[in-house]
């Protein structure tokens, strides 16, 4: 794995690591449990910390970003729609013409194997040259 530097001095594994920790719920541990699976997926994958703090996951670009709310942990993939979903994992922001998410409640544990299989996907398509495909076959 490599990593980027966060906007302060310390590298962003850290101030993810730190982003987890501070959480100490269920948040916390779900966050940590997707992450692993990020890892196992794509192994040469850069940790990033932008937007105020938000842990990014990149490979030739941007995989997805990990947000901790109230009641979600929300993994936005950037090029989600473009993107095949046969388990259904996507189940937040389908309308847009890009982005595509998996919100987590408390309590939800999201399938391990077709999770990692989606971030493979979203690392192959960052390493294509193919612009995504947009629109309702894409969304299937």
């Amino acid at each position: 794995m490599r990593q980027a530097e966060s906007a302060g001095t310390q590298p962003a594994t850290a101030v993810i690591d730190e982003k987890i920790a501070s959480l100490g719920d269920w948040r916390g541990a779900t966050l940590a449990r997707m992450r692993r699976l990020i890892h196992e997926a794509v192994p040469d994958v850069v940790e990033e910390v932008k937007w105020m703090g938000t842990p990014v996951w990149s490979h030739g670009g941007i995989l997805c970003t990990g947000e901790s709310y109230k009641a979600v942990v929300k993994l936005t993939f950037l090029k989600g729609a473009a993107l095949p979903d046969p388990a259904g994992l996507f189940n937040s922001s389908l309308d847009g013409n890009a982005r595509r998410a998996i919100d987590i409640r408390q309590g939800e544990e999201v399938d391990a194997a077709a999770f990692k299989q989606l971030m493979r996907e979203a690392a192959t398509l960052n390493g294509s040259k193919a612009k995504p495909k947009r629109g309702k076959a894409a969304a299937a």
